[in-house]
């Protein structure tokens, strides 16, 4: 049975009871398969007041109290994996395999934050006079307000809920109203986990109206936002006109540079699996491939069978390895890139028509043959689109890399270490991952540079935009 949706506020679970709601949609199917209630001006007052009134309490609480509701929260998830992913599935469209994938892996995340959170340290400057003493402290920074995204729905909300939480600060965070359910999901886990009422709210709404009347109140004090850049650099004004901190992890249109030395097969075949993951709806997802002319016709050959070879279907089936976009309108978005691709003369080697189907299917697709200014060199497709594309110089090839306002993730594929060195050093990205995709782990700092956002999530930096500084000397 689908999750039932409700908001959380204060503790308490809140059903739809005469409230606005929303009806979400099987993107495999396109049928109505729950109702989710909006919230009240009353509900975002109701949880702005909890938020503060936990956010006394909570700041002073142990990092060892914090640290075991978070492990606890880790060892539900993994109780309810395959529950919560069935549930992803059905309201996001992703593979089962995916979907369950996604609730273990951010298993990991809770117990990272739970392990990290009890070395928040300060530190001891040592003074001019032999009187004096002076230390830094690092405090968290009050309530919070988190907005998250449809495409990796469990995992970009627990990222903001387990640094947020595990920093001492409290949060209302709206996740996204097209798949709803991991969020849900994941009020019921720190509820279950014993977190303290009031300590975490999950709100939904007109997302425009609820992100304005949460970053304008008061009560929040630091922002968190993960999507596409448009939309957060309209929170990011909002907030900065506010003197608010944010975090903010935007969209990216990642370059693939493959050279003539790297292992062909093996990268032409990662890479295929790689663009389809989520179908392609990734914000780190490959997106546009710069290959070496000498290698070109080998890697384009290999690349395109394997993308041939994927099985397309509702993500409940277990031979599916790519299920529909998340909406309608994603399908209507990959027409148009396609639309312009051959308007510009590329060549659709696989792909590029919309399946005739209910849900919102568009196949894997490869188009070559593309000058630089095409819209899919110039604008992510958050989608199963993969632009081949040769390159000579290797200079020529970085400054295609970087021509672009987003910095986000790379890709580097090259048997030769000072290839590796010199690409890792001129591209302009906040990840560059040389040979595989290592990306997103709990321990690792996830985030980009120029448009694409500011600020990391994970790691030992994982913590610094909950906590402020506050410097301490005394006689």
């Amino acid at each position: 049975m689908y999750e039932k949706l409700v908001l959380y506020i204060d503790g308490n679970f809140i059903e739809t009871e005469g409230r606005k709601t929303e009806p979400v949609f099987n993107p495999a199917s396109g049928e109505i398969i729950g109702q989710l209630p909006h919230a009240t001006r009353e509900d975002l007052d109701r949880a702005l007041a909890a938020a503060q009134r936990a956010f006394e309490t909570w700041k002073k609480t142990s990092p060892v109290e914090r640290s075991t509701i978070l492990r606890r929260v880790a060892e539900l998830a993994r109780e309810r994996a395959e529950a919560i992913g069935r549930n992803i599935t059905l309201d996001q469209g992703k593979p089962l395999a995916e979907s369950v994938g996604e609730v273990n892996v951010c298993a990991e995340h809770a117990e990272w934050h739970a392990e990290e959170c009890r070395r928040i340290y300060g530190r001891v400057i040592p003074p001019r006079r032999p009187d004096v003493r002076q230390f830094v402290l690092r405090e968290p920074v009050g309530v919070c307000a988190a907005f998250t995204p449809w495409n990796f729905p469990f995992n970009q909300a627990i990222r903001k809920m387990v640094a947020a939480l595990g920093s001492g600060c409290t949060l209302i965070l709206k996740g996204p109203e097209t798949a709803p359910s991991a969020v849900v999901a994941l009020a019921r886990l720190f509820h279950d986990a014993g977190l303290p009422a009031g300590c975490l709210n999950i709100v939904w709404g007109v997302p425009h109206e609820i992100s304005e009347y949460l970053i304008k109140s008061p009560i929040v004090r630091k922002v968190s936002f993960t999507g596409s850049i448009a939309v957060g650099k309209q929170l990011a004004s909002m907030a900065g006109a506010h003197m608010k901190r944010g975090t903010w992890e935007l969209g990216g249109h990642s370059p693939v540079l493959v050279f003539d030395d790297a292992n062909v097969d093996q990268a032409a075949t990662m890479l295929a699996k790689l663009k389809i993951r989520n179908a392609g709806q990734v914000c780190v997802s490959p997106s546009r491939f710069y290959v070496q002319s000498k290698i070109y016709d080998r890697f384009a050959e290999r690349f395109t069978k394997t993308i041939g070879s994927i099985s397309v279907g509702d993500g409940l089936e277990k031979a599916t390895q790519m299920g529909p976009l998340a909406h309608a309108r994603r399908v209507d978005v990959m027409e148009a890139f396609m639309e312009d691709a051959r308007a510009h003369g590329g060549e659709v080697v696989i792909g590029g028509t919309r399946l005739k189907s209910s849900g919102f299917f568009f196949p894997p697709t490869v188009v070559t043959g593309l000058p630089d200014n095409a819209k899919l060199m110039t604008d992510e497709p958050f989608g199963p689109i993969a632009p081949l594309v040769p390159f000579t110089d290797p200079e020529d090839a970085i400054r295609r890399a970087n021509s672009l306002p987003y910095g986000l993730s790379s890709y580097v594929f090259t048997e030769s270490l000072k290839t590796a060195t010199y690409a890792a050093n001129a591209l302009e990205a906040g990840m560059v991952n040389i040979n595989h995709f290592g990306s997103a782990l709990s321990e690792t700092p996830f985030g980009g540079v120029k448009d694409s956002g500011i600020g990391s999530e994970g790691g030992t930096e994982t913590f610094d935009g909950y906590l402020v500084t506050k410097f301490v000397t005394h006689v």
